[in-house]
């Protein structure tokens, strides 16, 4: 049994959501687009299971090929990334410091990602375009100062991310790594969100990232330095999560600056992002123009 699937998609000029099936997109948005304007509505709703449950009584509207895949939440209040959240990750930099005691974060604008299937852009500005496989959680209800034993119930979804990275623009400053991570179209979120039921369904999800085939990143969210329940916990000490708020988790080792030489993204290359559970979120890679 597929877990449900929650897409938003362009059609003709006009921005939707539905439901993805094995042979197309059911269009909810012609049928709840009133009461949710978007999935950051039905999220705010706690309608997803709803939605869902509707989209399987009926037939595609939608074949694939006839959509353009977007990032599944239209302007989030907040894009939030852990940096350094895997164990290899932290021995990658080889600096001799032990795992940090607070996570690394930073934001994104939702103008810095594409949809699934898009391409990813390399800037005129560098050509160290990076890619980072990452698994995201879409934050379904509001919070400050939450529990970590209540954590969990403030997730709505389960999405994915290629967190793309201008490597050389994140070492400009001393302090930060914003402008190398907000080039515009340089990462992806997607292809859908899939329903948070339990637990069990991201405790230990396996993480993948494939470049061309061949596979970069490989490991599991149960060895992440901060949990799950820590990070939504320690992030809403300082901001109120809001639904549709998107925390990306971390990424494991294997990026492309870590070889050498490096192995940047070029115009050609497929990057694939899958975890079990979720689905797989596919990239090309375009120069911009």
């Amino acid at each position: 049994m597929t877990s449900p699937r929650l897409a938003t998609y362009l059609i003709g000029g006009v921005t939707k959501y539905g439901a993805v099936t094995d042979t197309g997109i059911v269009d909810l948005s012609a049928r709840f687009g009133k009461e949710y304007p978007t999935l950051r509505e039905a999220i705010a709703a706690g309608a997803l299971t709803k939605l869902a449950e509707d989209a399987a009584k009926r037939s595609p509207d939608h074949a694939f090929d006839a959509v353009t895949w977007q990032p599944p939440i239209p302007a989030p209040e907040k894009i939030i990334c852990i940096g350094v959240n895997y164990p290899d990750r932290n021995a990658e930099y080889k600096d001799g410091q032990d795992a940090p005691k607070f996570p690394s974060m930073f934001m994104r604008t939702p103008r810095s990602f594409v949809g699934h299937n898009a391409p990813l852009v390399r800037p005129r500005a560098s050509p160290q375009l990076d890619y980072e496989g990452e698994l995201v959680l879409v934050i379904g209800k509001s919070g400050r100062h939450i529990k970590e034993s209540d954590a969990l119930d403030h997730i709505a979804a389960v999405t994915l991310c290629n967190e793309g990275t201008i490597r050389d623009w994140v070492r400009h400053a001393k302090f930060n790594v914003t402008q190398g991570k907000n080039f515009d179209s340089t990462g992806s979120l997607g292809p859908w969100l899939v329903p948070y039921t339990s637990e069990a369904q991201i405790a230990d999800v396996h993480l993948t990232t494939k470049v061309n085939g061949e596979t970069r990143q490989d490991d599991r969210t149960s060895r992440l330095i901060f949990g799950f329940r820590y990070l939504l916990n320690y992030i809403s000490t300082f901001t109120t999560l809001v639904p549709g708020d998107v925390i990306v988790t971390g990424t494991p080792t294997g990026a492309g600056a870590r070889f050498d030489p490096p192995r940047y993204l070029k115009p050609g290359d497929v990057i694939e992002v899958e975890a079990e559970g979720v689905g797989v979120l596919r990239n090309g890679v375009a120069d911009e123009t």
